[in-house]
């Protein structure tokens, strides 16, 4: 799901996916006290992503794997990544200097009674060791998210029956549909004559007061303007890149703009770093 949009009749729109996904868990095995406070941290704020899974060597869908870390980076060069993120990784400044280091510490198999700078070969070995500083840390999950994966067929399209992805406007005054439509297209299925699939959606919306909804989110990196009440599109444009973010309006001298960032880099598609801003026409009043 994606971030919603409301406007002032009381209609909610909401982007969804219809895909199913197979999660692995690793059990802690550990009384609180033994999970090392890196882990911990690390467990709350970067595990749901960046799982360490050291048999398959892979991580959680098209996240990077922490796998060997300590061999492809530097101490610093992790640090800084938390700061100021990176592509889809946001900024991790809330979390404080000394929590930041724990988790490096703990993505090195380092914890406050050792100097090893070895890589974990399993995170059981590193969820084991006790320190003092795992007492300060409140909550110890019993399991850790060790993974997930997409359920694709043989061809990588979601391996269940479309529509893959939809957008949805909803009238909270009833908890009733409004209307409902597909979200997205896979071109090349376009163009053999299977339409109306949707596609995976990663992505917020934005409403205006003149009655419509701007949306990327897609994997056809298109972004996309709905008619409100009906739901049809009534327009479209191919970005540089996918647009993965939340849209954003704005009014300069009585003209009104709509403007996203074109960030890509998510379902395999090539990586953007541009924004793309649109003049809406005037509205006839």
């Amino acid at each position: 799901m994606g971030r919603t949009a409301a406007d002032p009749d009381g209609i909610l729109y909401v982007n969804g996916n219809n895909m199913l996904w197979i999660h692995q868990m690793k059990a802690t095995q550990n009384k609180d006290a033994n999970l090392s406070k890196g882990a911990k941290i690390f467990n709350t704020n970067c595990s749901v992503c960046h799982a360490i899974d050291a048999k398959s060597k892979k991580t959680a869908s098209s996240f990077p794997s922490l796998y060997e870390v300590s061999k492809r980076l530097t101490k610093e060069q992790v640090f800084k990544l938390l700061e100021t993120g990176r592509n889809r990784m946001p900024s991790f400044q809330h979390i404080a200097k000394e929590d930041r280091n724990a988790i490096i510490d703990f993505l090195w198999g380092k914890n406050t009674q050792t100097t090893s700078q070895a890589a974990p070969d399993d995170i059981h070995k590193v969820t084991k060791v006790a320190t003092q500083q795992g007492k300060d840390f409140p909550y110890t999950p019993r399991y850790l998210n060790n993974g997930f994966a997409q359920f694709r067929d043989q061809d990588n399209y979601p391996a269940i029956r479309p529509p893959w992805g939809t957008l949805n406007a909803i009238n909270l005054n009833t908890g009733e549909y409004v209307w409902k439509v597909p979200l997205g297209e896979y071109p090349e299925l376009t163009k053999k004559g299977i339409l109306n699939t949707g596609t995976e959606n990663h992505g917020g919306s934005v409403v205006t007061a003149g009655g419509l909804l701007f949306i990327a989110a897609t994997y056809d990196e298109n972004l996309r303007a709905f008619d409100t009440k009906t739901g049809k599109i009534v327009w479209q444009y191919k970005l540089p890149a996918g647009g993965f973010a939340t849209p954003i309006t704005y009014q300069i001298n009585g003209k009104q703009y709509v403007a996203i960032a074109a960030g890509g880099n998510r379902y395999g598609l090539k990586p953007g770093g541009k924004y793309a801003v649109f003049a809406l026409p005037p509205t006839n009043k």
